[in-house]
Order: C-alpha cells, then structure tokens, then sequence
C-alpha cells in the first residue's frame, strides 16, 4: 500500500501495518487490533451504555474492518474508517433493539450478548456458538485455536463459566481472562469469515 501525503504519522505507520496484514502476517491484525480496541470499545459504551453490547459491537466492528480490509481506500486514516463502521454498525443495532420486543424468556445482563448481532449481516461468534446447526463446525475451529484460548471458549460457551469461575479454575485475573476472551471470539469470528471456513 502506497504512502498516501496528507496523513498523520500514526496514519501512515497504519498504513505498512495493513498491508503485512493484506500479505497474510497475523501479527498485523494483532497490531491494529491491539492498537484502537479499547478506542472504539469506550466509544461503543458511550454509544450503549452497556458493557456487554459495547464488546460485542466492538468484536463486530473489527471483524467487518478485518473481513472488508482490501476495500480500504486510504484518502482518510484508517482509525477514521474503523470508527465510522464501529459507528454505523451501532446505530444500526440500537434502531433494531429499540424496534424489537425483548423476548419474554430472556434474563437481564449476559444474555444481552445475544442480541449484539441483530443489527448486523454477519453473526457474531456468540450466536453461532449457540446455533445447534453451525455447533459440530464451529467445534472444529475451537479446536483449532491455540490451547490457552480454546479453553477459555469451552469454560465459558460450552461449560457456562462465568468470568469469575474461569478466573478461579485457570488461576488467572478476571481481565487476562477478559482480555483473552476477548482477543478468542475475534479470532473465531475472522476464522469464520475467511471463506466460511468450511461452515
């Protein structure tokens, strides 16, 4: 990718990041991830205000930016970009819940993780955990994860861990737990997208 004049420094440092990632270097997506999660998060949270809603809109957000990364056209910096999906994505998802009824059976709190994915074409790595016809396929990504974050998924989607429970069982502080869920469900979510990985 071409340096483009008119940017930032930061711009442009982004710029050589996305094309490693173009060129297959996962590290890549780890920099750019690493680098404006907690940005778009806290904007989300702003947006929603709901801690659970705002990660998974943020887990939305970098997974379309991911998926959609060779349409990127660098007239503006990429965390502009990032941002104006992030956005748009919550707007979307906060017209639909305001349309939608609550679901009788449904319990405040994590369950609200579900609805995240309402708004959006692609479905989140929650969702399709809980889909009885992806659940054999999406088994085999897990499985393909690396051990420390295969294990947190199973704790948590397949065994119902809560944070504190899985912070107990692998004696690690609630936020690495947090932190690696985190960083689990996006790598799913890329896996899934990439040519649907089979499912």
């Amino acid at each position: 990718m071409e340096v483009v004049s008119g940017l930032s420094e930061k711009a442009q440092h982004d710029l050589k990041v996305i094309d490693r990632a173009l060129h297959g270097d996962s590290k890549a997506y780890t920099e750019l991830l690493t680098r404006y999660r907690d940005s778009v998060y806290y904007v989300l949270l702003r947006m929603v205000n709901n801690p659970s809603d705002a990660e998974d809109l943020t887990i939305e957000a970098f997974g379309k930016a991911f998926h959609n990364l060779a349409k990127y056209v660098p007239s503006h910096a990429f965390s502009t970009w990032l941002f104006r999906i992030a956005t748009n994505n919550c707007i979307d998802f906060m017209r639909k819940k305001s349309q939608s009824p609550r679901p009788f059976d449904q319990d405040e709190g994590e369950e609200d993780e579900m609805e995240a994915t309402v708004a959006s074409d692609m479905r989140g790595p929650d969702e399709l955990l809980m889909d009885r016809e992806t659940a054999a396929r999406l088994n085999r990504i897990v499985k393909s994860l690396k051990p420390r974050y295969r294990r947190l998924i199973e704790l948590r989607y397949f065994e119902d861990y809560s944070y504190e429970d899985i912070a107990t069982e692998l004696s690690l502080p609630i936020g690495t737990v947090k932190a690696r869920l985190f960083r689990a469900k996006v790598l799913i979510l890329n896996m899934v997208q990439d040519k649907r990985s089979g499912i």
